[in-house]
């Protein structure tokens, strides 16, 4: 990935976060260097030419080393200036989707953007150290009945 200085930024970056849910109705949560001291999901930049679902599949399997099913967009969230972001004037639009895993192998940390994953029952991860925009994009998969995820398989 391309390092951004934020005074070159014009317009507002369009960016992509996968919820993978496992069999289990766990989450996969990752520790990235980029929002130190909080919990985040997989996901980046949109390239150029690139579909939404296109990036988000690229980027989980670039971070956390995942095939995934796109289930739906759960949420679109306008990120202005984040105080949890290490870059402090960046302005992004976040295209949250939930997404399952396509088989059950374990996620591998790629040690570059993700330094380690955890998965935890939704509910759970409120109660860990997450910043706004992952609360909102939880508390939307929560407003929805969990059941749904298992009738996916």
């Amino acid at each position: 990935m391309e390092t951004r200085n934020h005074s070159t930024q014009i317009y507002p970056e369009p960016t992509v976060g996968a919820l993978i849910c496992n069999s289990h109705n766990k989450v996969l949560l990752c520790d990235s260097y980029k929002w130190p001291g909080f919990y985040t999901v997989p996901g980046g930049h949109v390239e150029l030419g690139e579909t939404l679902e296109q990036a988000l599949k690229r980027e989980v399997k670039e971070e956390v080393g995942l095939d995934v099913e796109i289930k739906e967009l759960l949420s679109i969230q306008q990120v202005i200036y984040p105080k949890e972001f290490w870059k402090k004037r960046v302005h992004f639009i976040f295209f949250d989707y939930l997404c399952t895993v396509v088989d059950e192998s374990e996620p591998k940390a790629d040690s570059q953007e993700i330094q380690s994953v955890i998965w935890v029952d939704p509910k759970e991860a409120l109660n860990l150290n997450i910043d706004r925009y992952l609360r909102h994009f939880i508390n939307r998969l929560l407003d929805r009945s969990l059941p749904f995820l298992v009738s996916w398989k």
